[in-house]
């Protein structure tokens, strides 16, 4: 949700001083382009390796596609069950875990290796602490790395969700220490982060404030009892009046 009270594209980015939500890269000749910050472009920022290398294995024989591993420490759970799970058929779910198995032979990532990933996309600012926050978002049982099942649901949530399920899993990332409400203090360390991974060749400038007044605006939306945290409840039924007005599929 943005100061003014529309919605990002799945992005949960902010918006720059309160105005356009994109900002702008510096060309090499000096030209401002504005970047594309889609729901499925930024998913592929932090996870486009493992499903570009997917491809590579497409003509092999389907046996080979059955969530088998011999040589790794963790295996997944079959198909079967992922695919109740999840929204993405089972072609979908070989082709998604060929990409995984390769990137990750160990089938598991640790945050450091996804900082990694994350920030090849990035480099014009530090994304390791956005990145920091999106890891815990996809460590659901919080042990310290994602498995591939972790990967495809919430991957899953990101690409075919309801709005209801976006936006639970939205709370989550903004629900840092995971205690059910988000405060000020969280939804500030989320708009920094997001604004160190944009870097400063933004445009309009990013004033140093902006993060800060983004989220009072947030607040006053949001905390409708005012008692200086937000509710799940609070953030459902907010962000939902404002997706009623927009052409989102549920």
């Amino acid at each position: 949700l943005q100061a003014d009270g529309k919605m990002v594209d799945g992005s949960l980015l902010g918006d720059a001083n309160g105005v356009e939500p994109a900002p702008g890269r510096l060309k090499d000749s000096g030209k401002w382009q504005r970047p594309r910050f889609s729901r499925k472009a930024l998913m592929k920022c932090c996870l486009v390796k493992w499903i570009i290398t997917s491809k590579q294995a497409q003509d092999k024989d389907s046996s080979d596609s059955d969530l088998e591993m011999s040589t790794v420490r963790h295996q997944p759970e079959g198909l079967d069950q992922l695919q109740a799970q999840t929204k993405f058929t089972r072609k979908e779910l070989q082709s998604l875990y060929r990409g995984f198995k390769n990137e990750c032979p160990s089938g598991l990532v640790d945050e450091e290796t996804f900082k990694s990933i994350y920030s090849q996309f990035f480099p014009q600012g530090d994304a390791s602490t956005y990145a920091h926050f999106l890891f815990n978002a996809f460590d659901l049982d919080r042990n310290g790395s994602i498995r591939f099942e972790d990967f495809v649901i919430g991957l899953s949530v990101l690409l075919r969700g309801s709005v209801t399920e976006k936006l639970n899993w939205a709370f989550n990332l903004y629900d840092i220490n995971k205690d059910g409400c988000i405060t000020k203090e969280e939804m500030l360390a989320i708009m920094k982060s997001i604004y160190d991974m944009m870097g400063r060749y933004t445009y309009p400038c990013v004033r140093d404030e902006a993060p800060s007044e983004h989220v009072d605006k947030f607040f006053q939306k949001m905390d409708r009892n005012r008692d200086g945290v937000v509710t799940i409840e609070e953030f459902i039924e907010t962000c939902q009046k404002v997706t009623h007005a927009l052409p989102l599929k549920k």
